[in-house]
């Protein structure tokens, strides 16, 4: 072998390695996760949420990238926002916690698989076809809240019981929501020998305004509507409901952990861990039509006995006995 031929021949034996390397990697696939919820009050769910991608085989970062697209209870931007994630043509959007969210999501695309977490019956919902068979792109896990803000209403009774004139605070943007608390709470009220007052916000101000309204009606207590915008703005209603000495009801955990007085709701970390399993699955060639919508069977009754000293409220021991979880 001549001398430059074998020369020629240890460089292209090098170079080709170097070259490959220098070749642009393939793009991770994008999961786009969309909330109502803001980010700062959703640390906890988030992190449940990687955590089922994880067990999936699916680490942020190093397999996929994750798009977390916090709306802070901006409802008017959900459908351009959706377009926009069809035009993008992520992998997969995630809607865990929200029936609008995962409505808006549904109207936008009938081939981006959509893995959702609602409270509301999804049939109903027509975002699939039934529990079983889901049948579309869409599949996830329903919450299954029937019965919540009913029980709810009767735990913050039991806490309150001379009080008489109870308010609701429901946010009139999310629709699928606020329908089925006027509904149920509204009529549970009744069965118990309770008025209800009903107020509307879907904003700071409205807030403010609503809690006003409740101070000069002499209102006795406030049940929450769970919301996810009411969950982003859970400090001013703690804050709030302690400024005016006003017992109250949340859908969440984590009211309770601001100081809320009690809450009573299906588990969120729970909710939000499976669809991050449902993701991963999805990710790795499962299809939404095949995945049969998961069922809560975790709810959780808290009460911040802190907060409940601060109103001077005595908790019955009845009451505590009930108690998943107490704040002292």
């Amino acid at each position: 072998m001549r001398r430059r031929d074998f020369i020629i021949g240890i460089i292209g034996s090098t170079a080709w390695p170097l070259a490959a390397r220098a070749q642009p990697q393939p793009a991770l696939p994008v999961i786009a996760l969309v909330s109502l919820r803001s980010a700062d009050t959703s640390v906890r769910v988030a992190n449940a949420f990687r955590k089922g991608l994880d067990e999936t085989g699916y680490v942020e970062g190093q397999n996929v990238t994750v798009e977390y697209d916090w709306l802070d209870g901006r409802f008017d931007r959900l459908s351009s926002f959706m377009a926009d994630l069809v035009r993008r043509r992520v992998a997969v959007i995630a809607t865990p916690g929200g029936s609008y969210a995962s409505q808006a999501a549904k109207a936008a695309t009938a081939t981006i698989p959509i893995v959702f977490g609602v409270g509301d019956d999804p049939v109903k919902l027509r975002l699939v076809a039934s529990l079983a068979r889901p049948g579309g792109n869409a599949t996830g896990y329903n919450l299954s809240v029937a019965e919540i803000p009913t029980k709810g209403l009767e735990l913050l009774h039991g806490l309150v019981p001379k009080a008489v004139r109870f308010g609701m605070l429901v946010n009139p943007e999310n629709v699928p929501v606020a329908a089925r608390m006027l509904h149920d709470v509204p009529e549970a009220a009744r069965a118990i020998g309770l008025q209800m007052q009903i107020l509307n916000a879907s904003t700071k101000d409205e807030i403010e305004a609503a809690f006003d309204t409740l101070v000069r009606d002499q209102i006795d207590a406030l049940f929450v509507a769970s919301d996810t915008y009411f969950v982003s703005q859970r400090d001013q209603l703690v804050t709030l409901t302690a400024r005016y000495r006003i017992p109250a009801a949340y859908g969440t955990r984590e009211d309770v952990e601001a100081g809320g007085l009690m809450s009573y709701g299906a588990d969120n970390q729970d909710m939000w861990h499976q669809v991050g399993i449902y993701t991963g699955q999805i990710l790795k060639g499962a299809k939404p039509a095949d995945l049969p919508v998961l069922q809560t069977t975790k709810f959780e009754f808290l009460i911040n006995l802190r907060t409940a000293k601060a109103l001077g409220i005595e908790v019955p021991s009845s009451i505590l006995l009930l108690a998943d979880e107490v704040i002292e």
